[in-house]
């Protein structure tokens, strides 16, 4: 299939690249080379990607999902299908979508089920809106082998992804938090032996590595969809204080920016040190705090695009 544009050409893009023809914007250079040199034709600028898309695949980091949607959707031709593929609140996706649809696109709600790595364009995606079926049928041309239309209005697709997300990422912060304070105790292995007796089969000193392999190398992003997580928590009116804790958990390992090694020892090793009972930051709106301190630096920092 011939006109498809990637809007973002982070992580996602590039497990989805190289498998049909298409260009890209990325505001960051580096971005725009790793396009080319994926076999992607990278432009100069979102004007010059989008011109005679007709499939556009919106991949950038939670915080600027929408601000793309309304930048870029000036330059959108008639009845181009934008795939909005950001891990965002529902709201979030029906503000975007009123913006594409005024300027004569087509906006579909996508949920990215599951890692884009080592699946690609296996990846499980729901989508939902009054344009599903037709993006279901783009998407399926695209590459994409494992999507559902899930009936519903724009905001559909993205509850399930945000609520799931409670669950995920919320059970990494919490394995995480686990195994920092049992490190500490120095009572990990006797912790660790606990948790598989009461869940046999589950390996948690395996689990806890990889789930703070996660955290590690991509606790910002993961902060930055929490945060849309507690807003669509809060739209429901159901509470989000253990999601904001995830929140700052999250953000909180992933501001460090140290390499990530094999083991769950050697990745305790790097995170005991930041752990102090001194300094504790209040999670906004719980009472709760975390004490896992980053370098001086506060917790509230943002990830920029």
């Amino acid at each position: 299939m011939n006109g498809i544009a990637f809007i973002g050409f982070g992580e996602a893009a590039q497990a989805f690249a190289g498998h049909v023809p298409a260009r890209a914007w990325d505001v960051k250079a580096e971005r725009r080379a790793e396009a080319a040199g994926r076999g992607v034709e990278s432009r100069n600028s979102a004007a010059e990607a989008l011109t005679g898309a007709r499939a556009v695949l919106s991949l950038v980091t939670a915080d600027q999902a929408l601000a793309v949607a309304r930048d870029y959707a000036v330059s959108l031709e008639p009845g181009a299908l934008w795939f909005d593929m950001n891990s965002v609140a529902p709201d979030t996706k029906r503000e975007a979508a009123t913006l594409i649809e005024a300027a004569g696109g087509h906006y579909v709600d996508v949920a990215v089920m599951s890692p884009v790595y080592p699946a690609q364009l296996g990846v499980p995606l729901l989508v939902s809106g009054s344009h599903a079926e037709a993006g279901a049928e783009t998407l399926r041309a695209i590459g994409f082998t494992r999507v559902r239309v899930v009936p519903g209005d724009v905001g559909r697709a993205s509850s399930i992804k945000m609520i799931r997300s409670v669950m995920v990422k919320g059970l990494e912060a919490l394995t995480t938090e686990c195994v920092l304070a049992a490190d500490a105790a120095g009572v990990l292995d006797e912790v660790i032996a606990s948790l598989n007796a009461s869940w046999p089969g589950t390996d948690w000193a395996e689990k806890a590595d990889y789930n703070l392999d996660r955290m590690m190398i991509h606790g910002l992003r993961r902060s930055a969809e929490m945060e849309e997580v507690v807003k669509t928590l809060d739209g429901l009116g159901t509470g989000s204080a253990m999601t904001r804790g995830t929140v700052m958990r999250q953000r909180a390992v992933g501001e460090l920016g140290v390499g990530v090694p094999e083991g769950l020892e050697a990745k305790l090793a790097i995170l005991s040190p930041f752990v102090s009972s001194e300094v504790e930051k209040l999670v906004p709106g719980t009472g709760f705090s975390t004490s896992l301190e980053t370098n001086g630096k506060g917790l509230n920092k943002e990830e920029t695009a």
